[in-house]
């Protein structure tokens, strides 16, 4: 996940995404987290486990972190960047997802989809390269950039 040429567009299809049909939601306040889960709602992606991290799950691998029970880390602190990592979920599902959030008006975090090489990253190694990745990718739209 290195290099920002990696990246492909993900279809509108029903295929799924790798892992369990679950979300991990990163860095967001309590009403953050309402507004996530209200969003999902309106998106009408059921069923879904949505997992909340919390700041003490920094060194947890991701893998553990999905195994968790829906519902886990709610209304705890994260501080964090915002994250929200896909799994399992169709390929419609998370354009459904982005676009509803998007029409929130909420601030825009770091999105990422689980893969067999990221599930054995800690959470903190996940959330670094997402970053990194934001930063190439801005720096390479900016004027001026390659």
């Amino acid at each position: 996940m290195n290099d920002t040429d990696t990246f492909s567009r993900v279809a509108r299809s029903a295929n799924r995404l790798y892992g369990p049909r679950a979300l991990l939601v990163c860095g967001f306040t309590p009403e953050g987290q309402t507004a996530i889960l209200e969003r999902i709602e309106a998106a009408e992606i059921t069923p879904l486990s949505v997992v909340f991290a919390t700041t003490e799950d920094l060194e947890t691998e991701l893998r553990e972190l999905f195994a968790r029970e829906s519902g886990t880390g709610c209304d705890q602190p994260s501080r964090m960047p915002a994250a929200i990592i896909m799994a399992g979920i169709s390929e419609a599902e998370l354009h459904t997802l982005m676009e509803r959030y998007r029409s929130a008006g909420l601030p825009w975090p770091l999105w990422a989809t689980l893969t067999p090489t990221s599930e054995t990253w800690t959470l903190r190694a996940l959330l670094k390269e997402l970053a990194a990745e934001r930063a190439a990718l801005a720096a390479k739209s900016s004027p001026g950039g390659d």
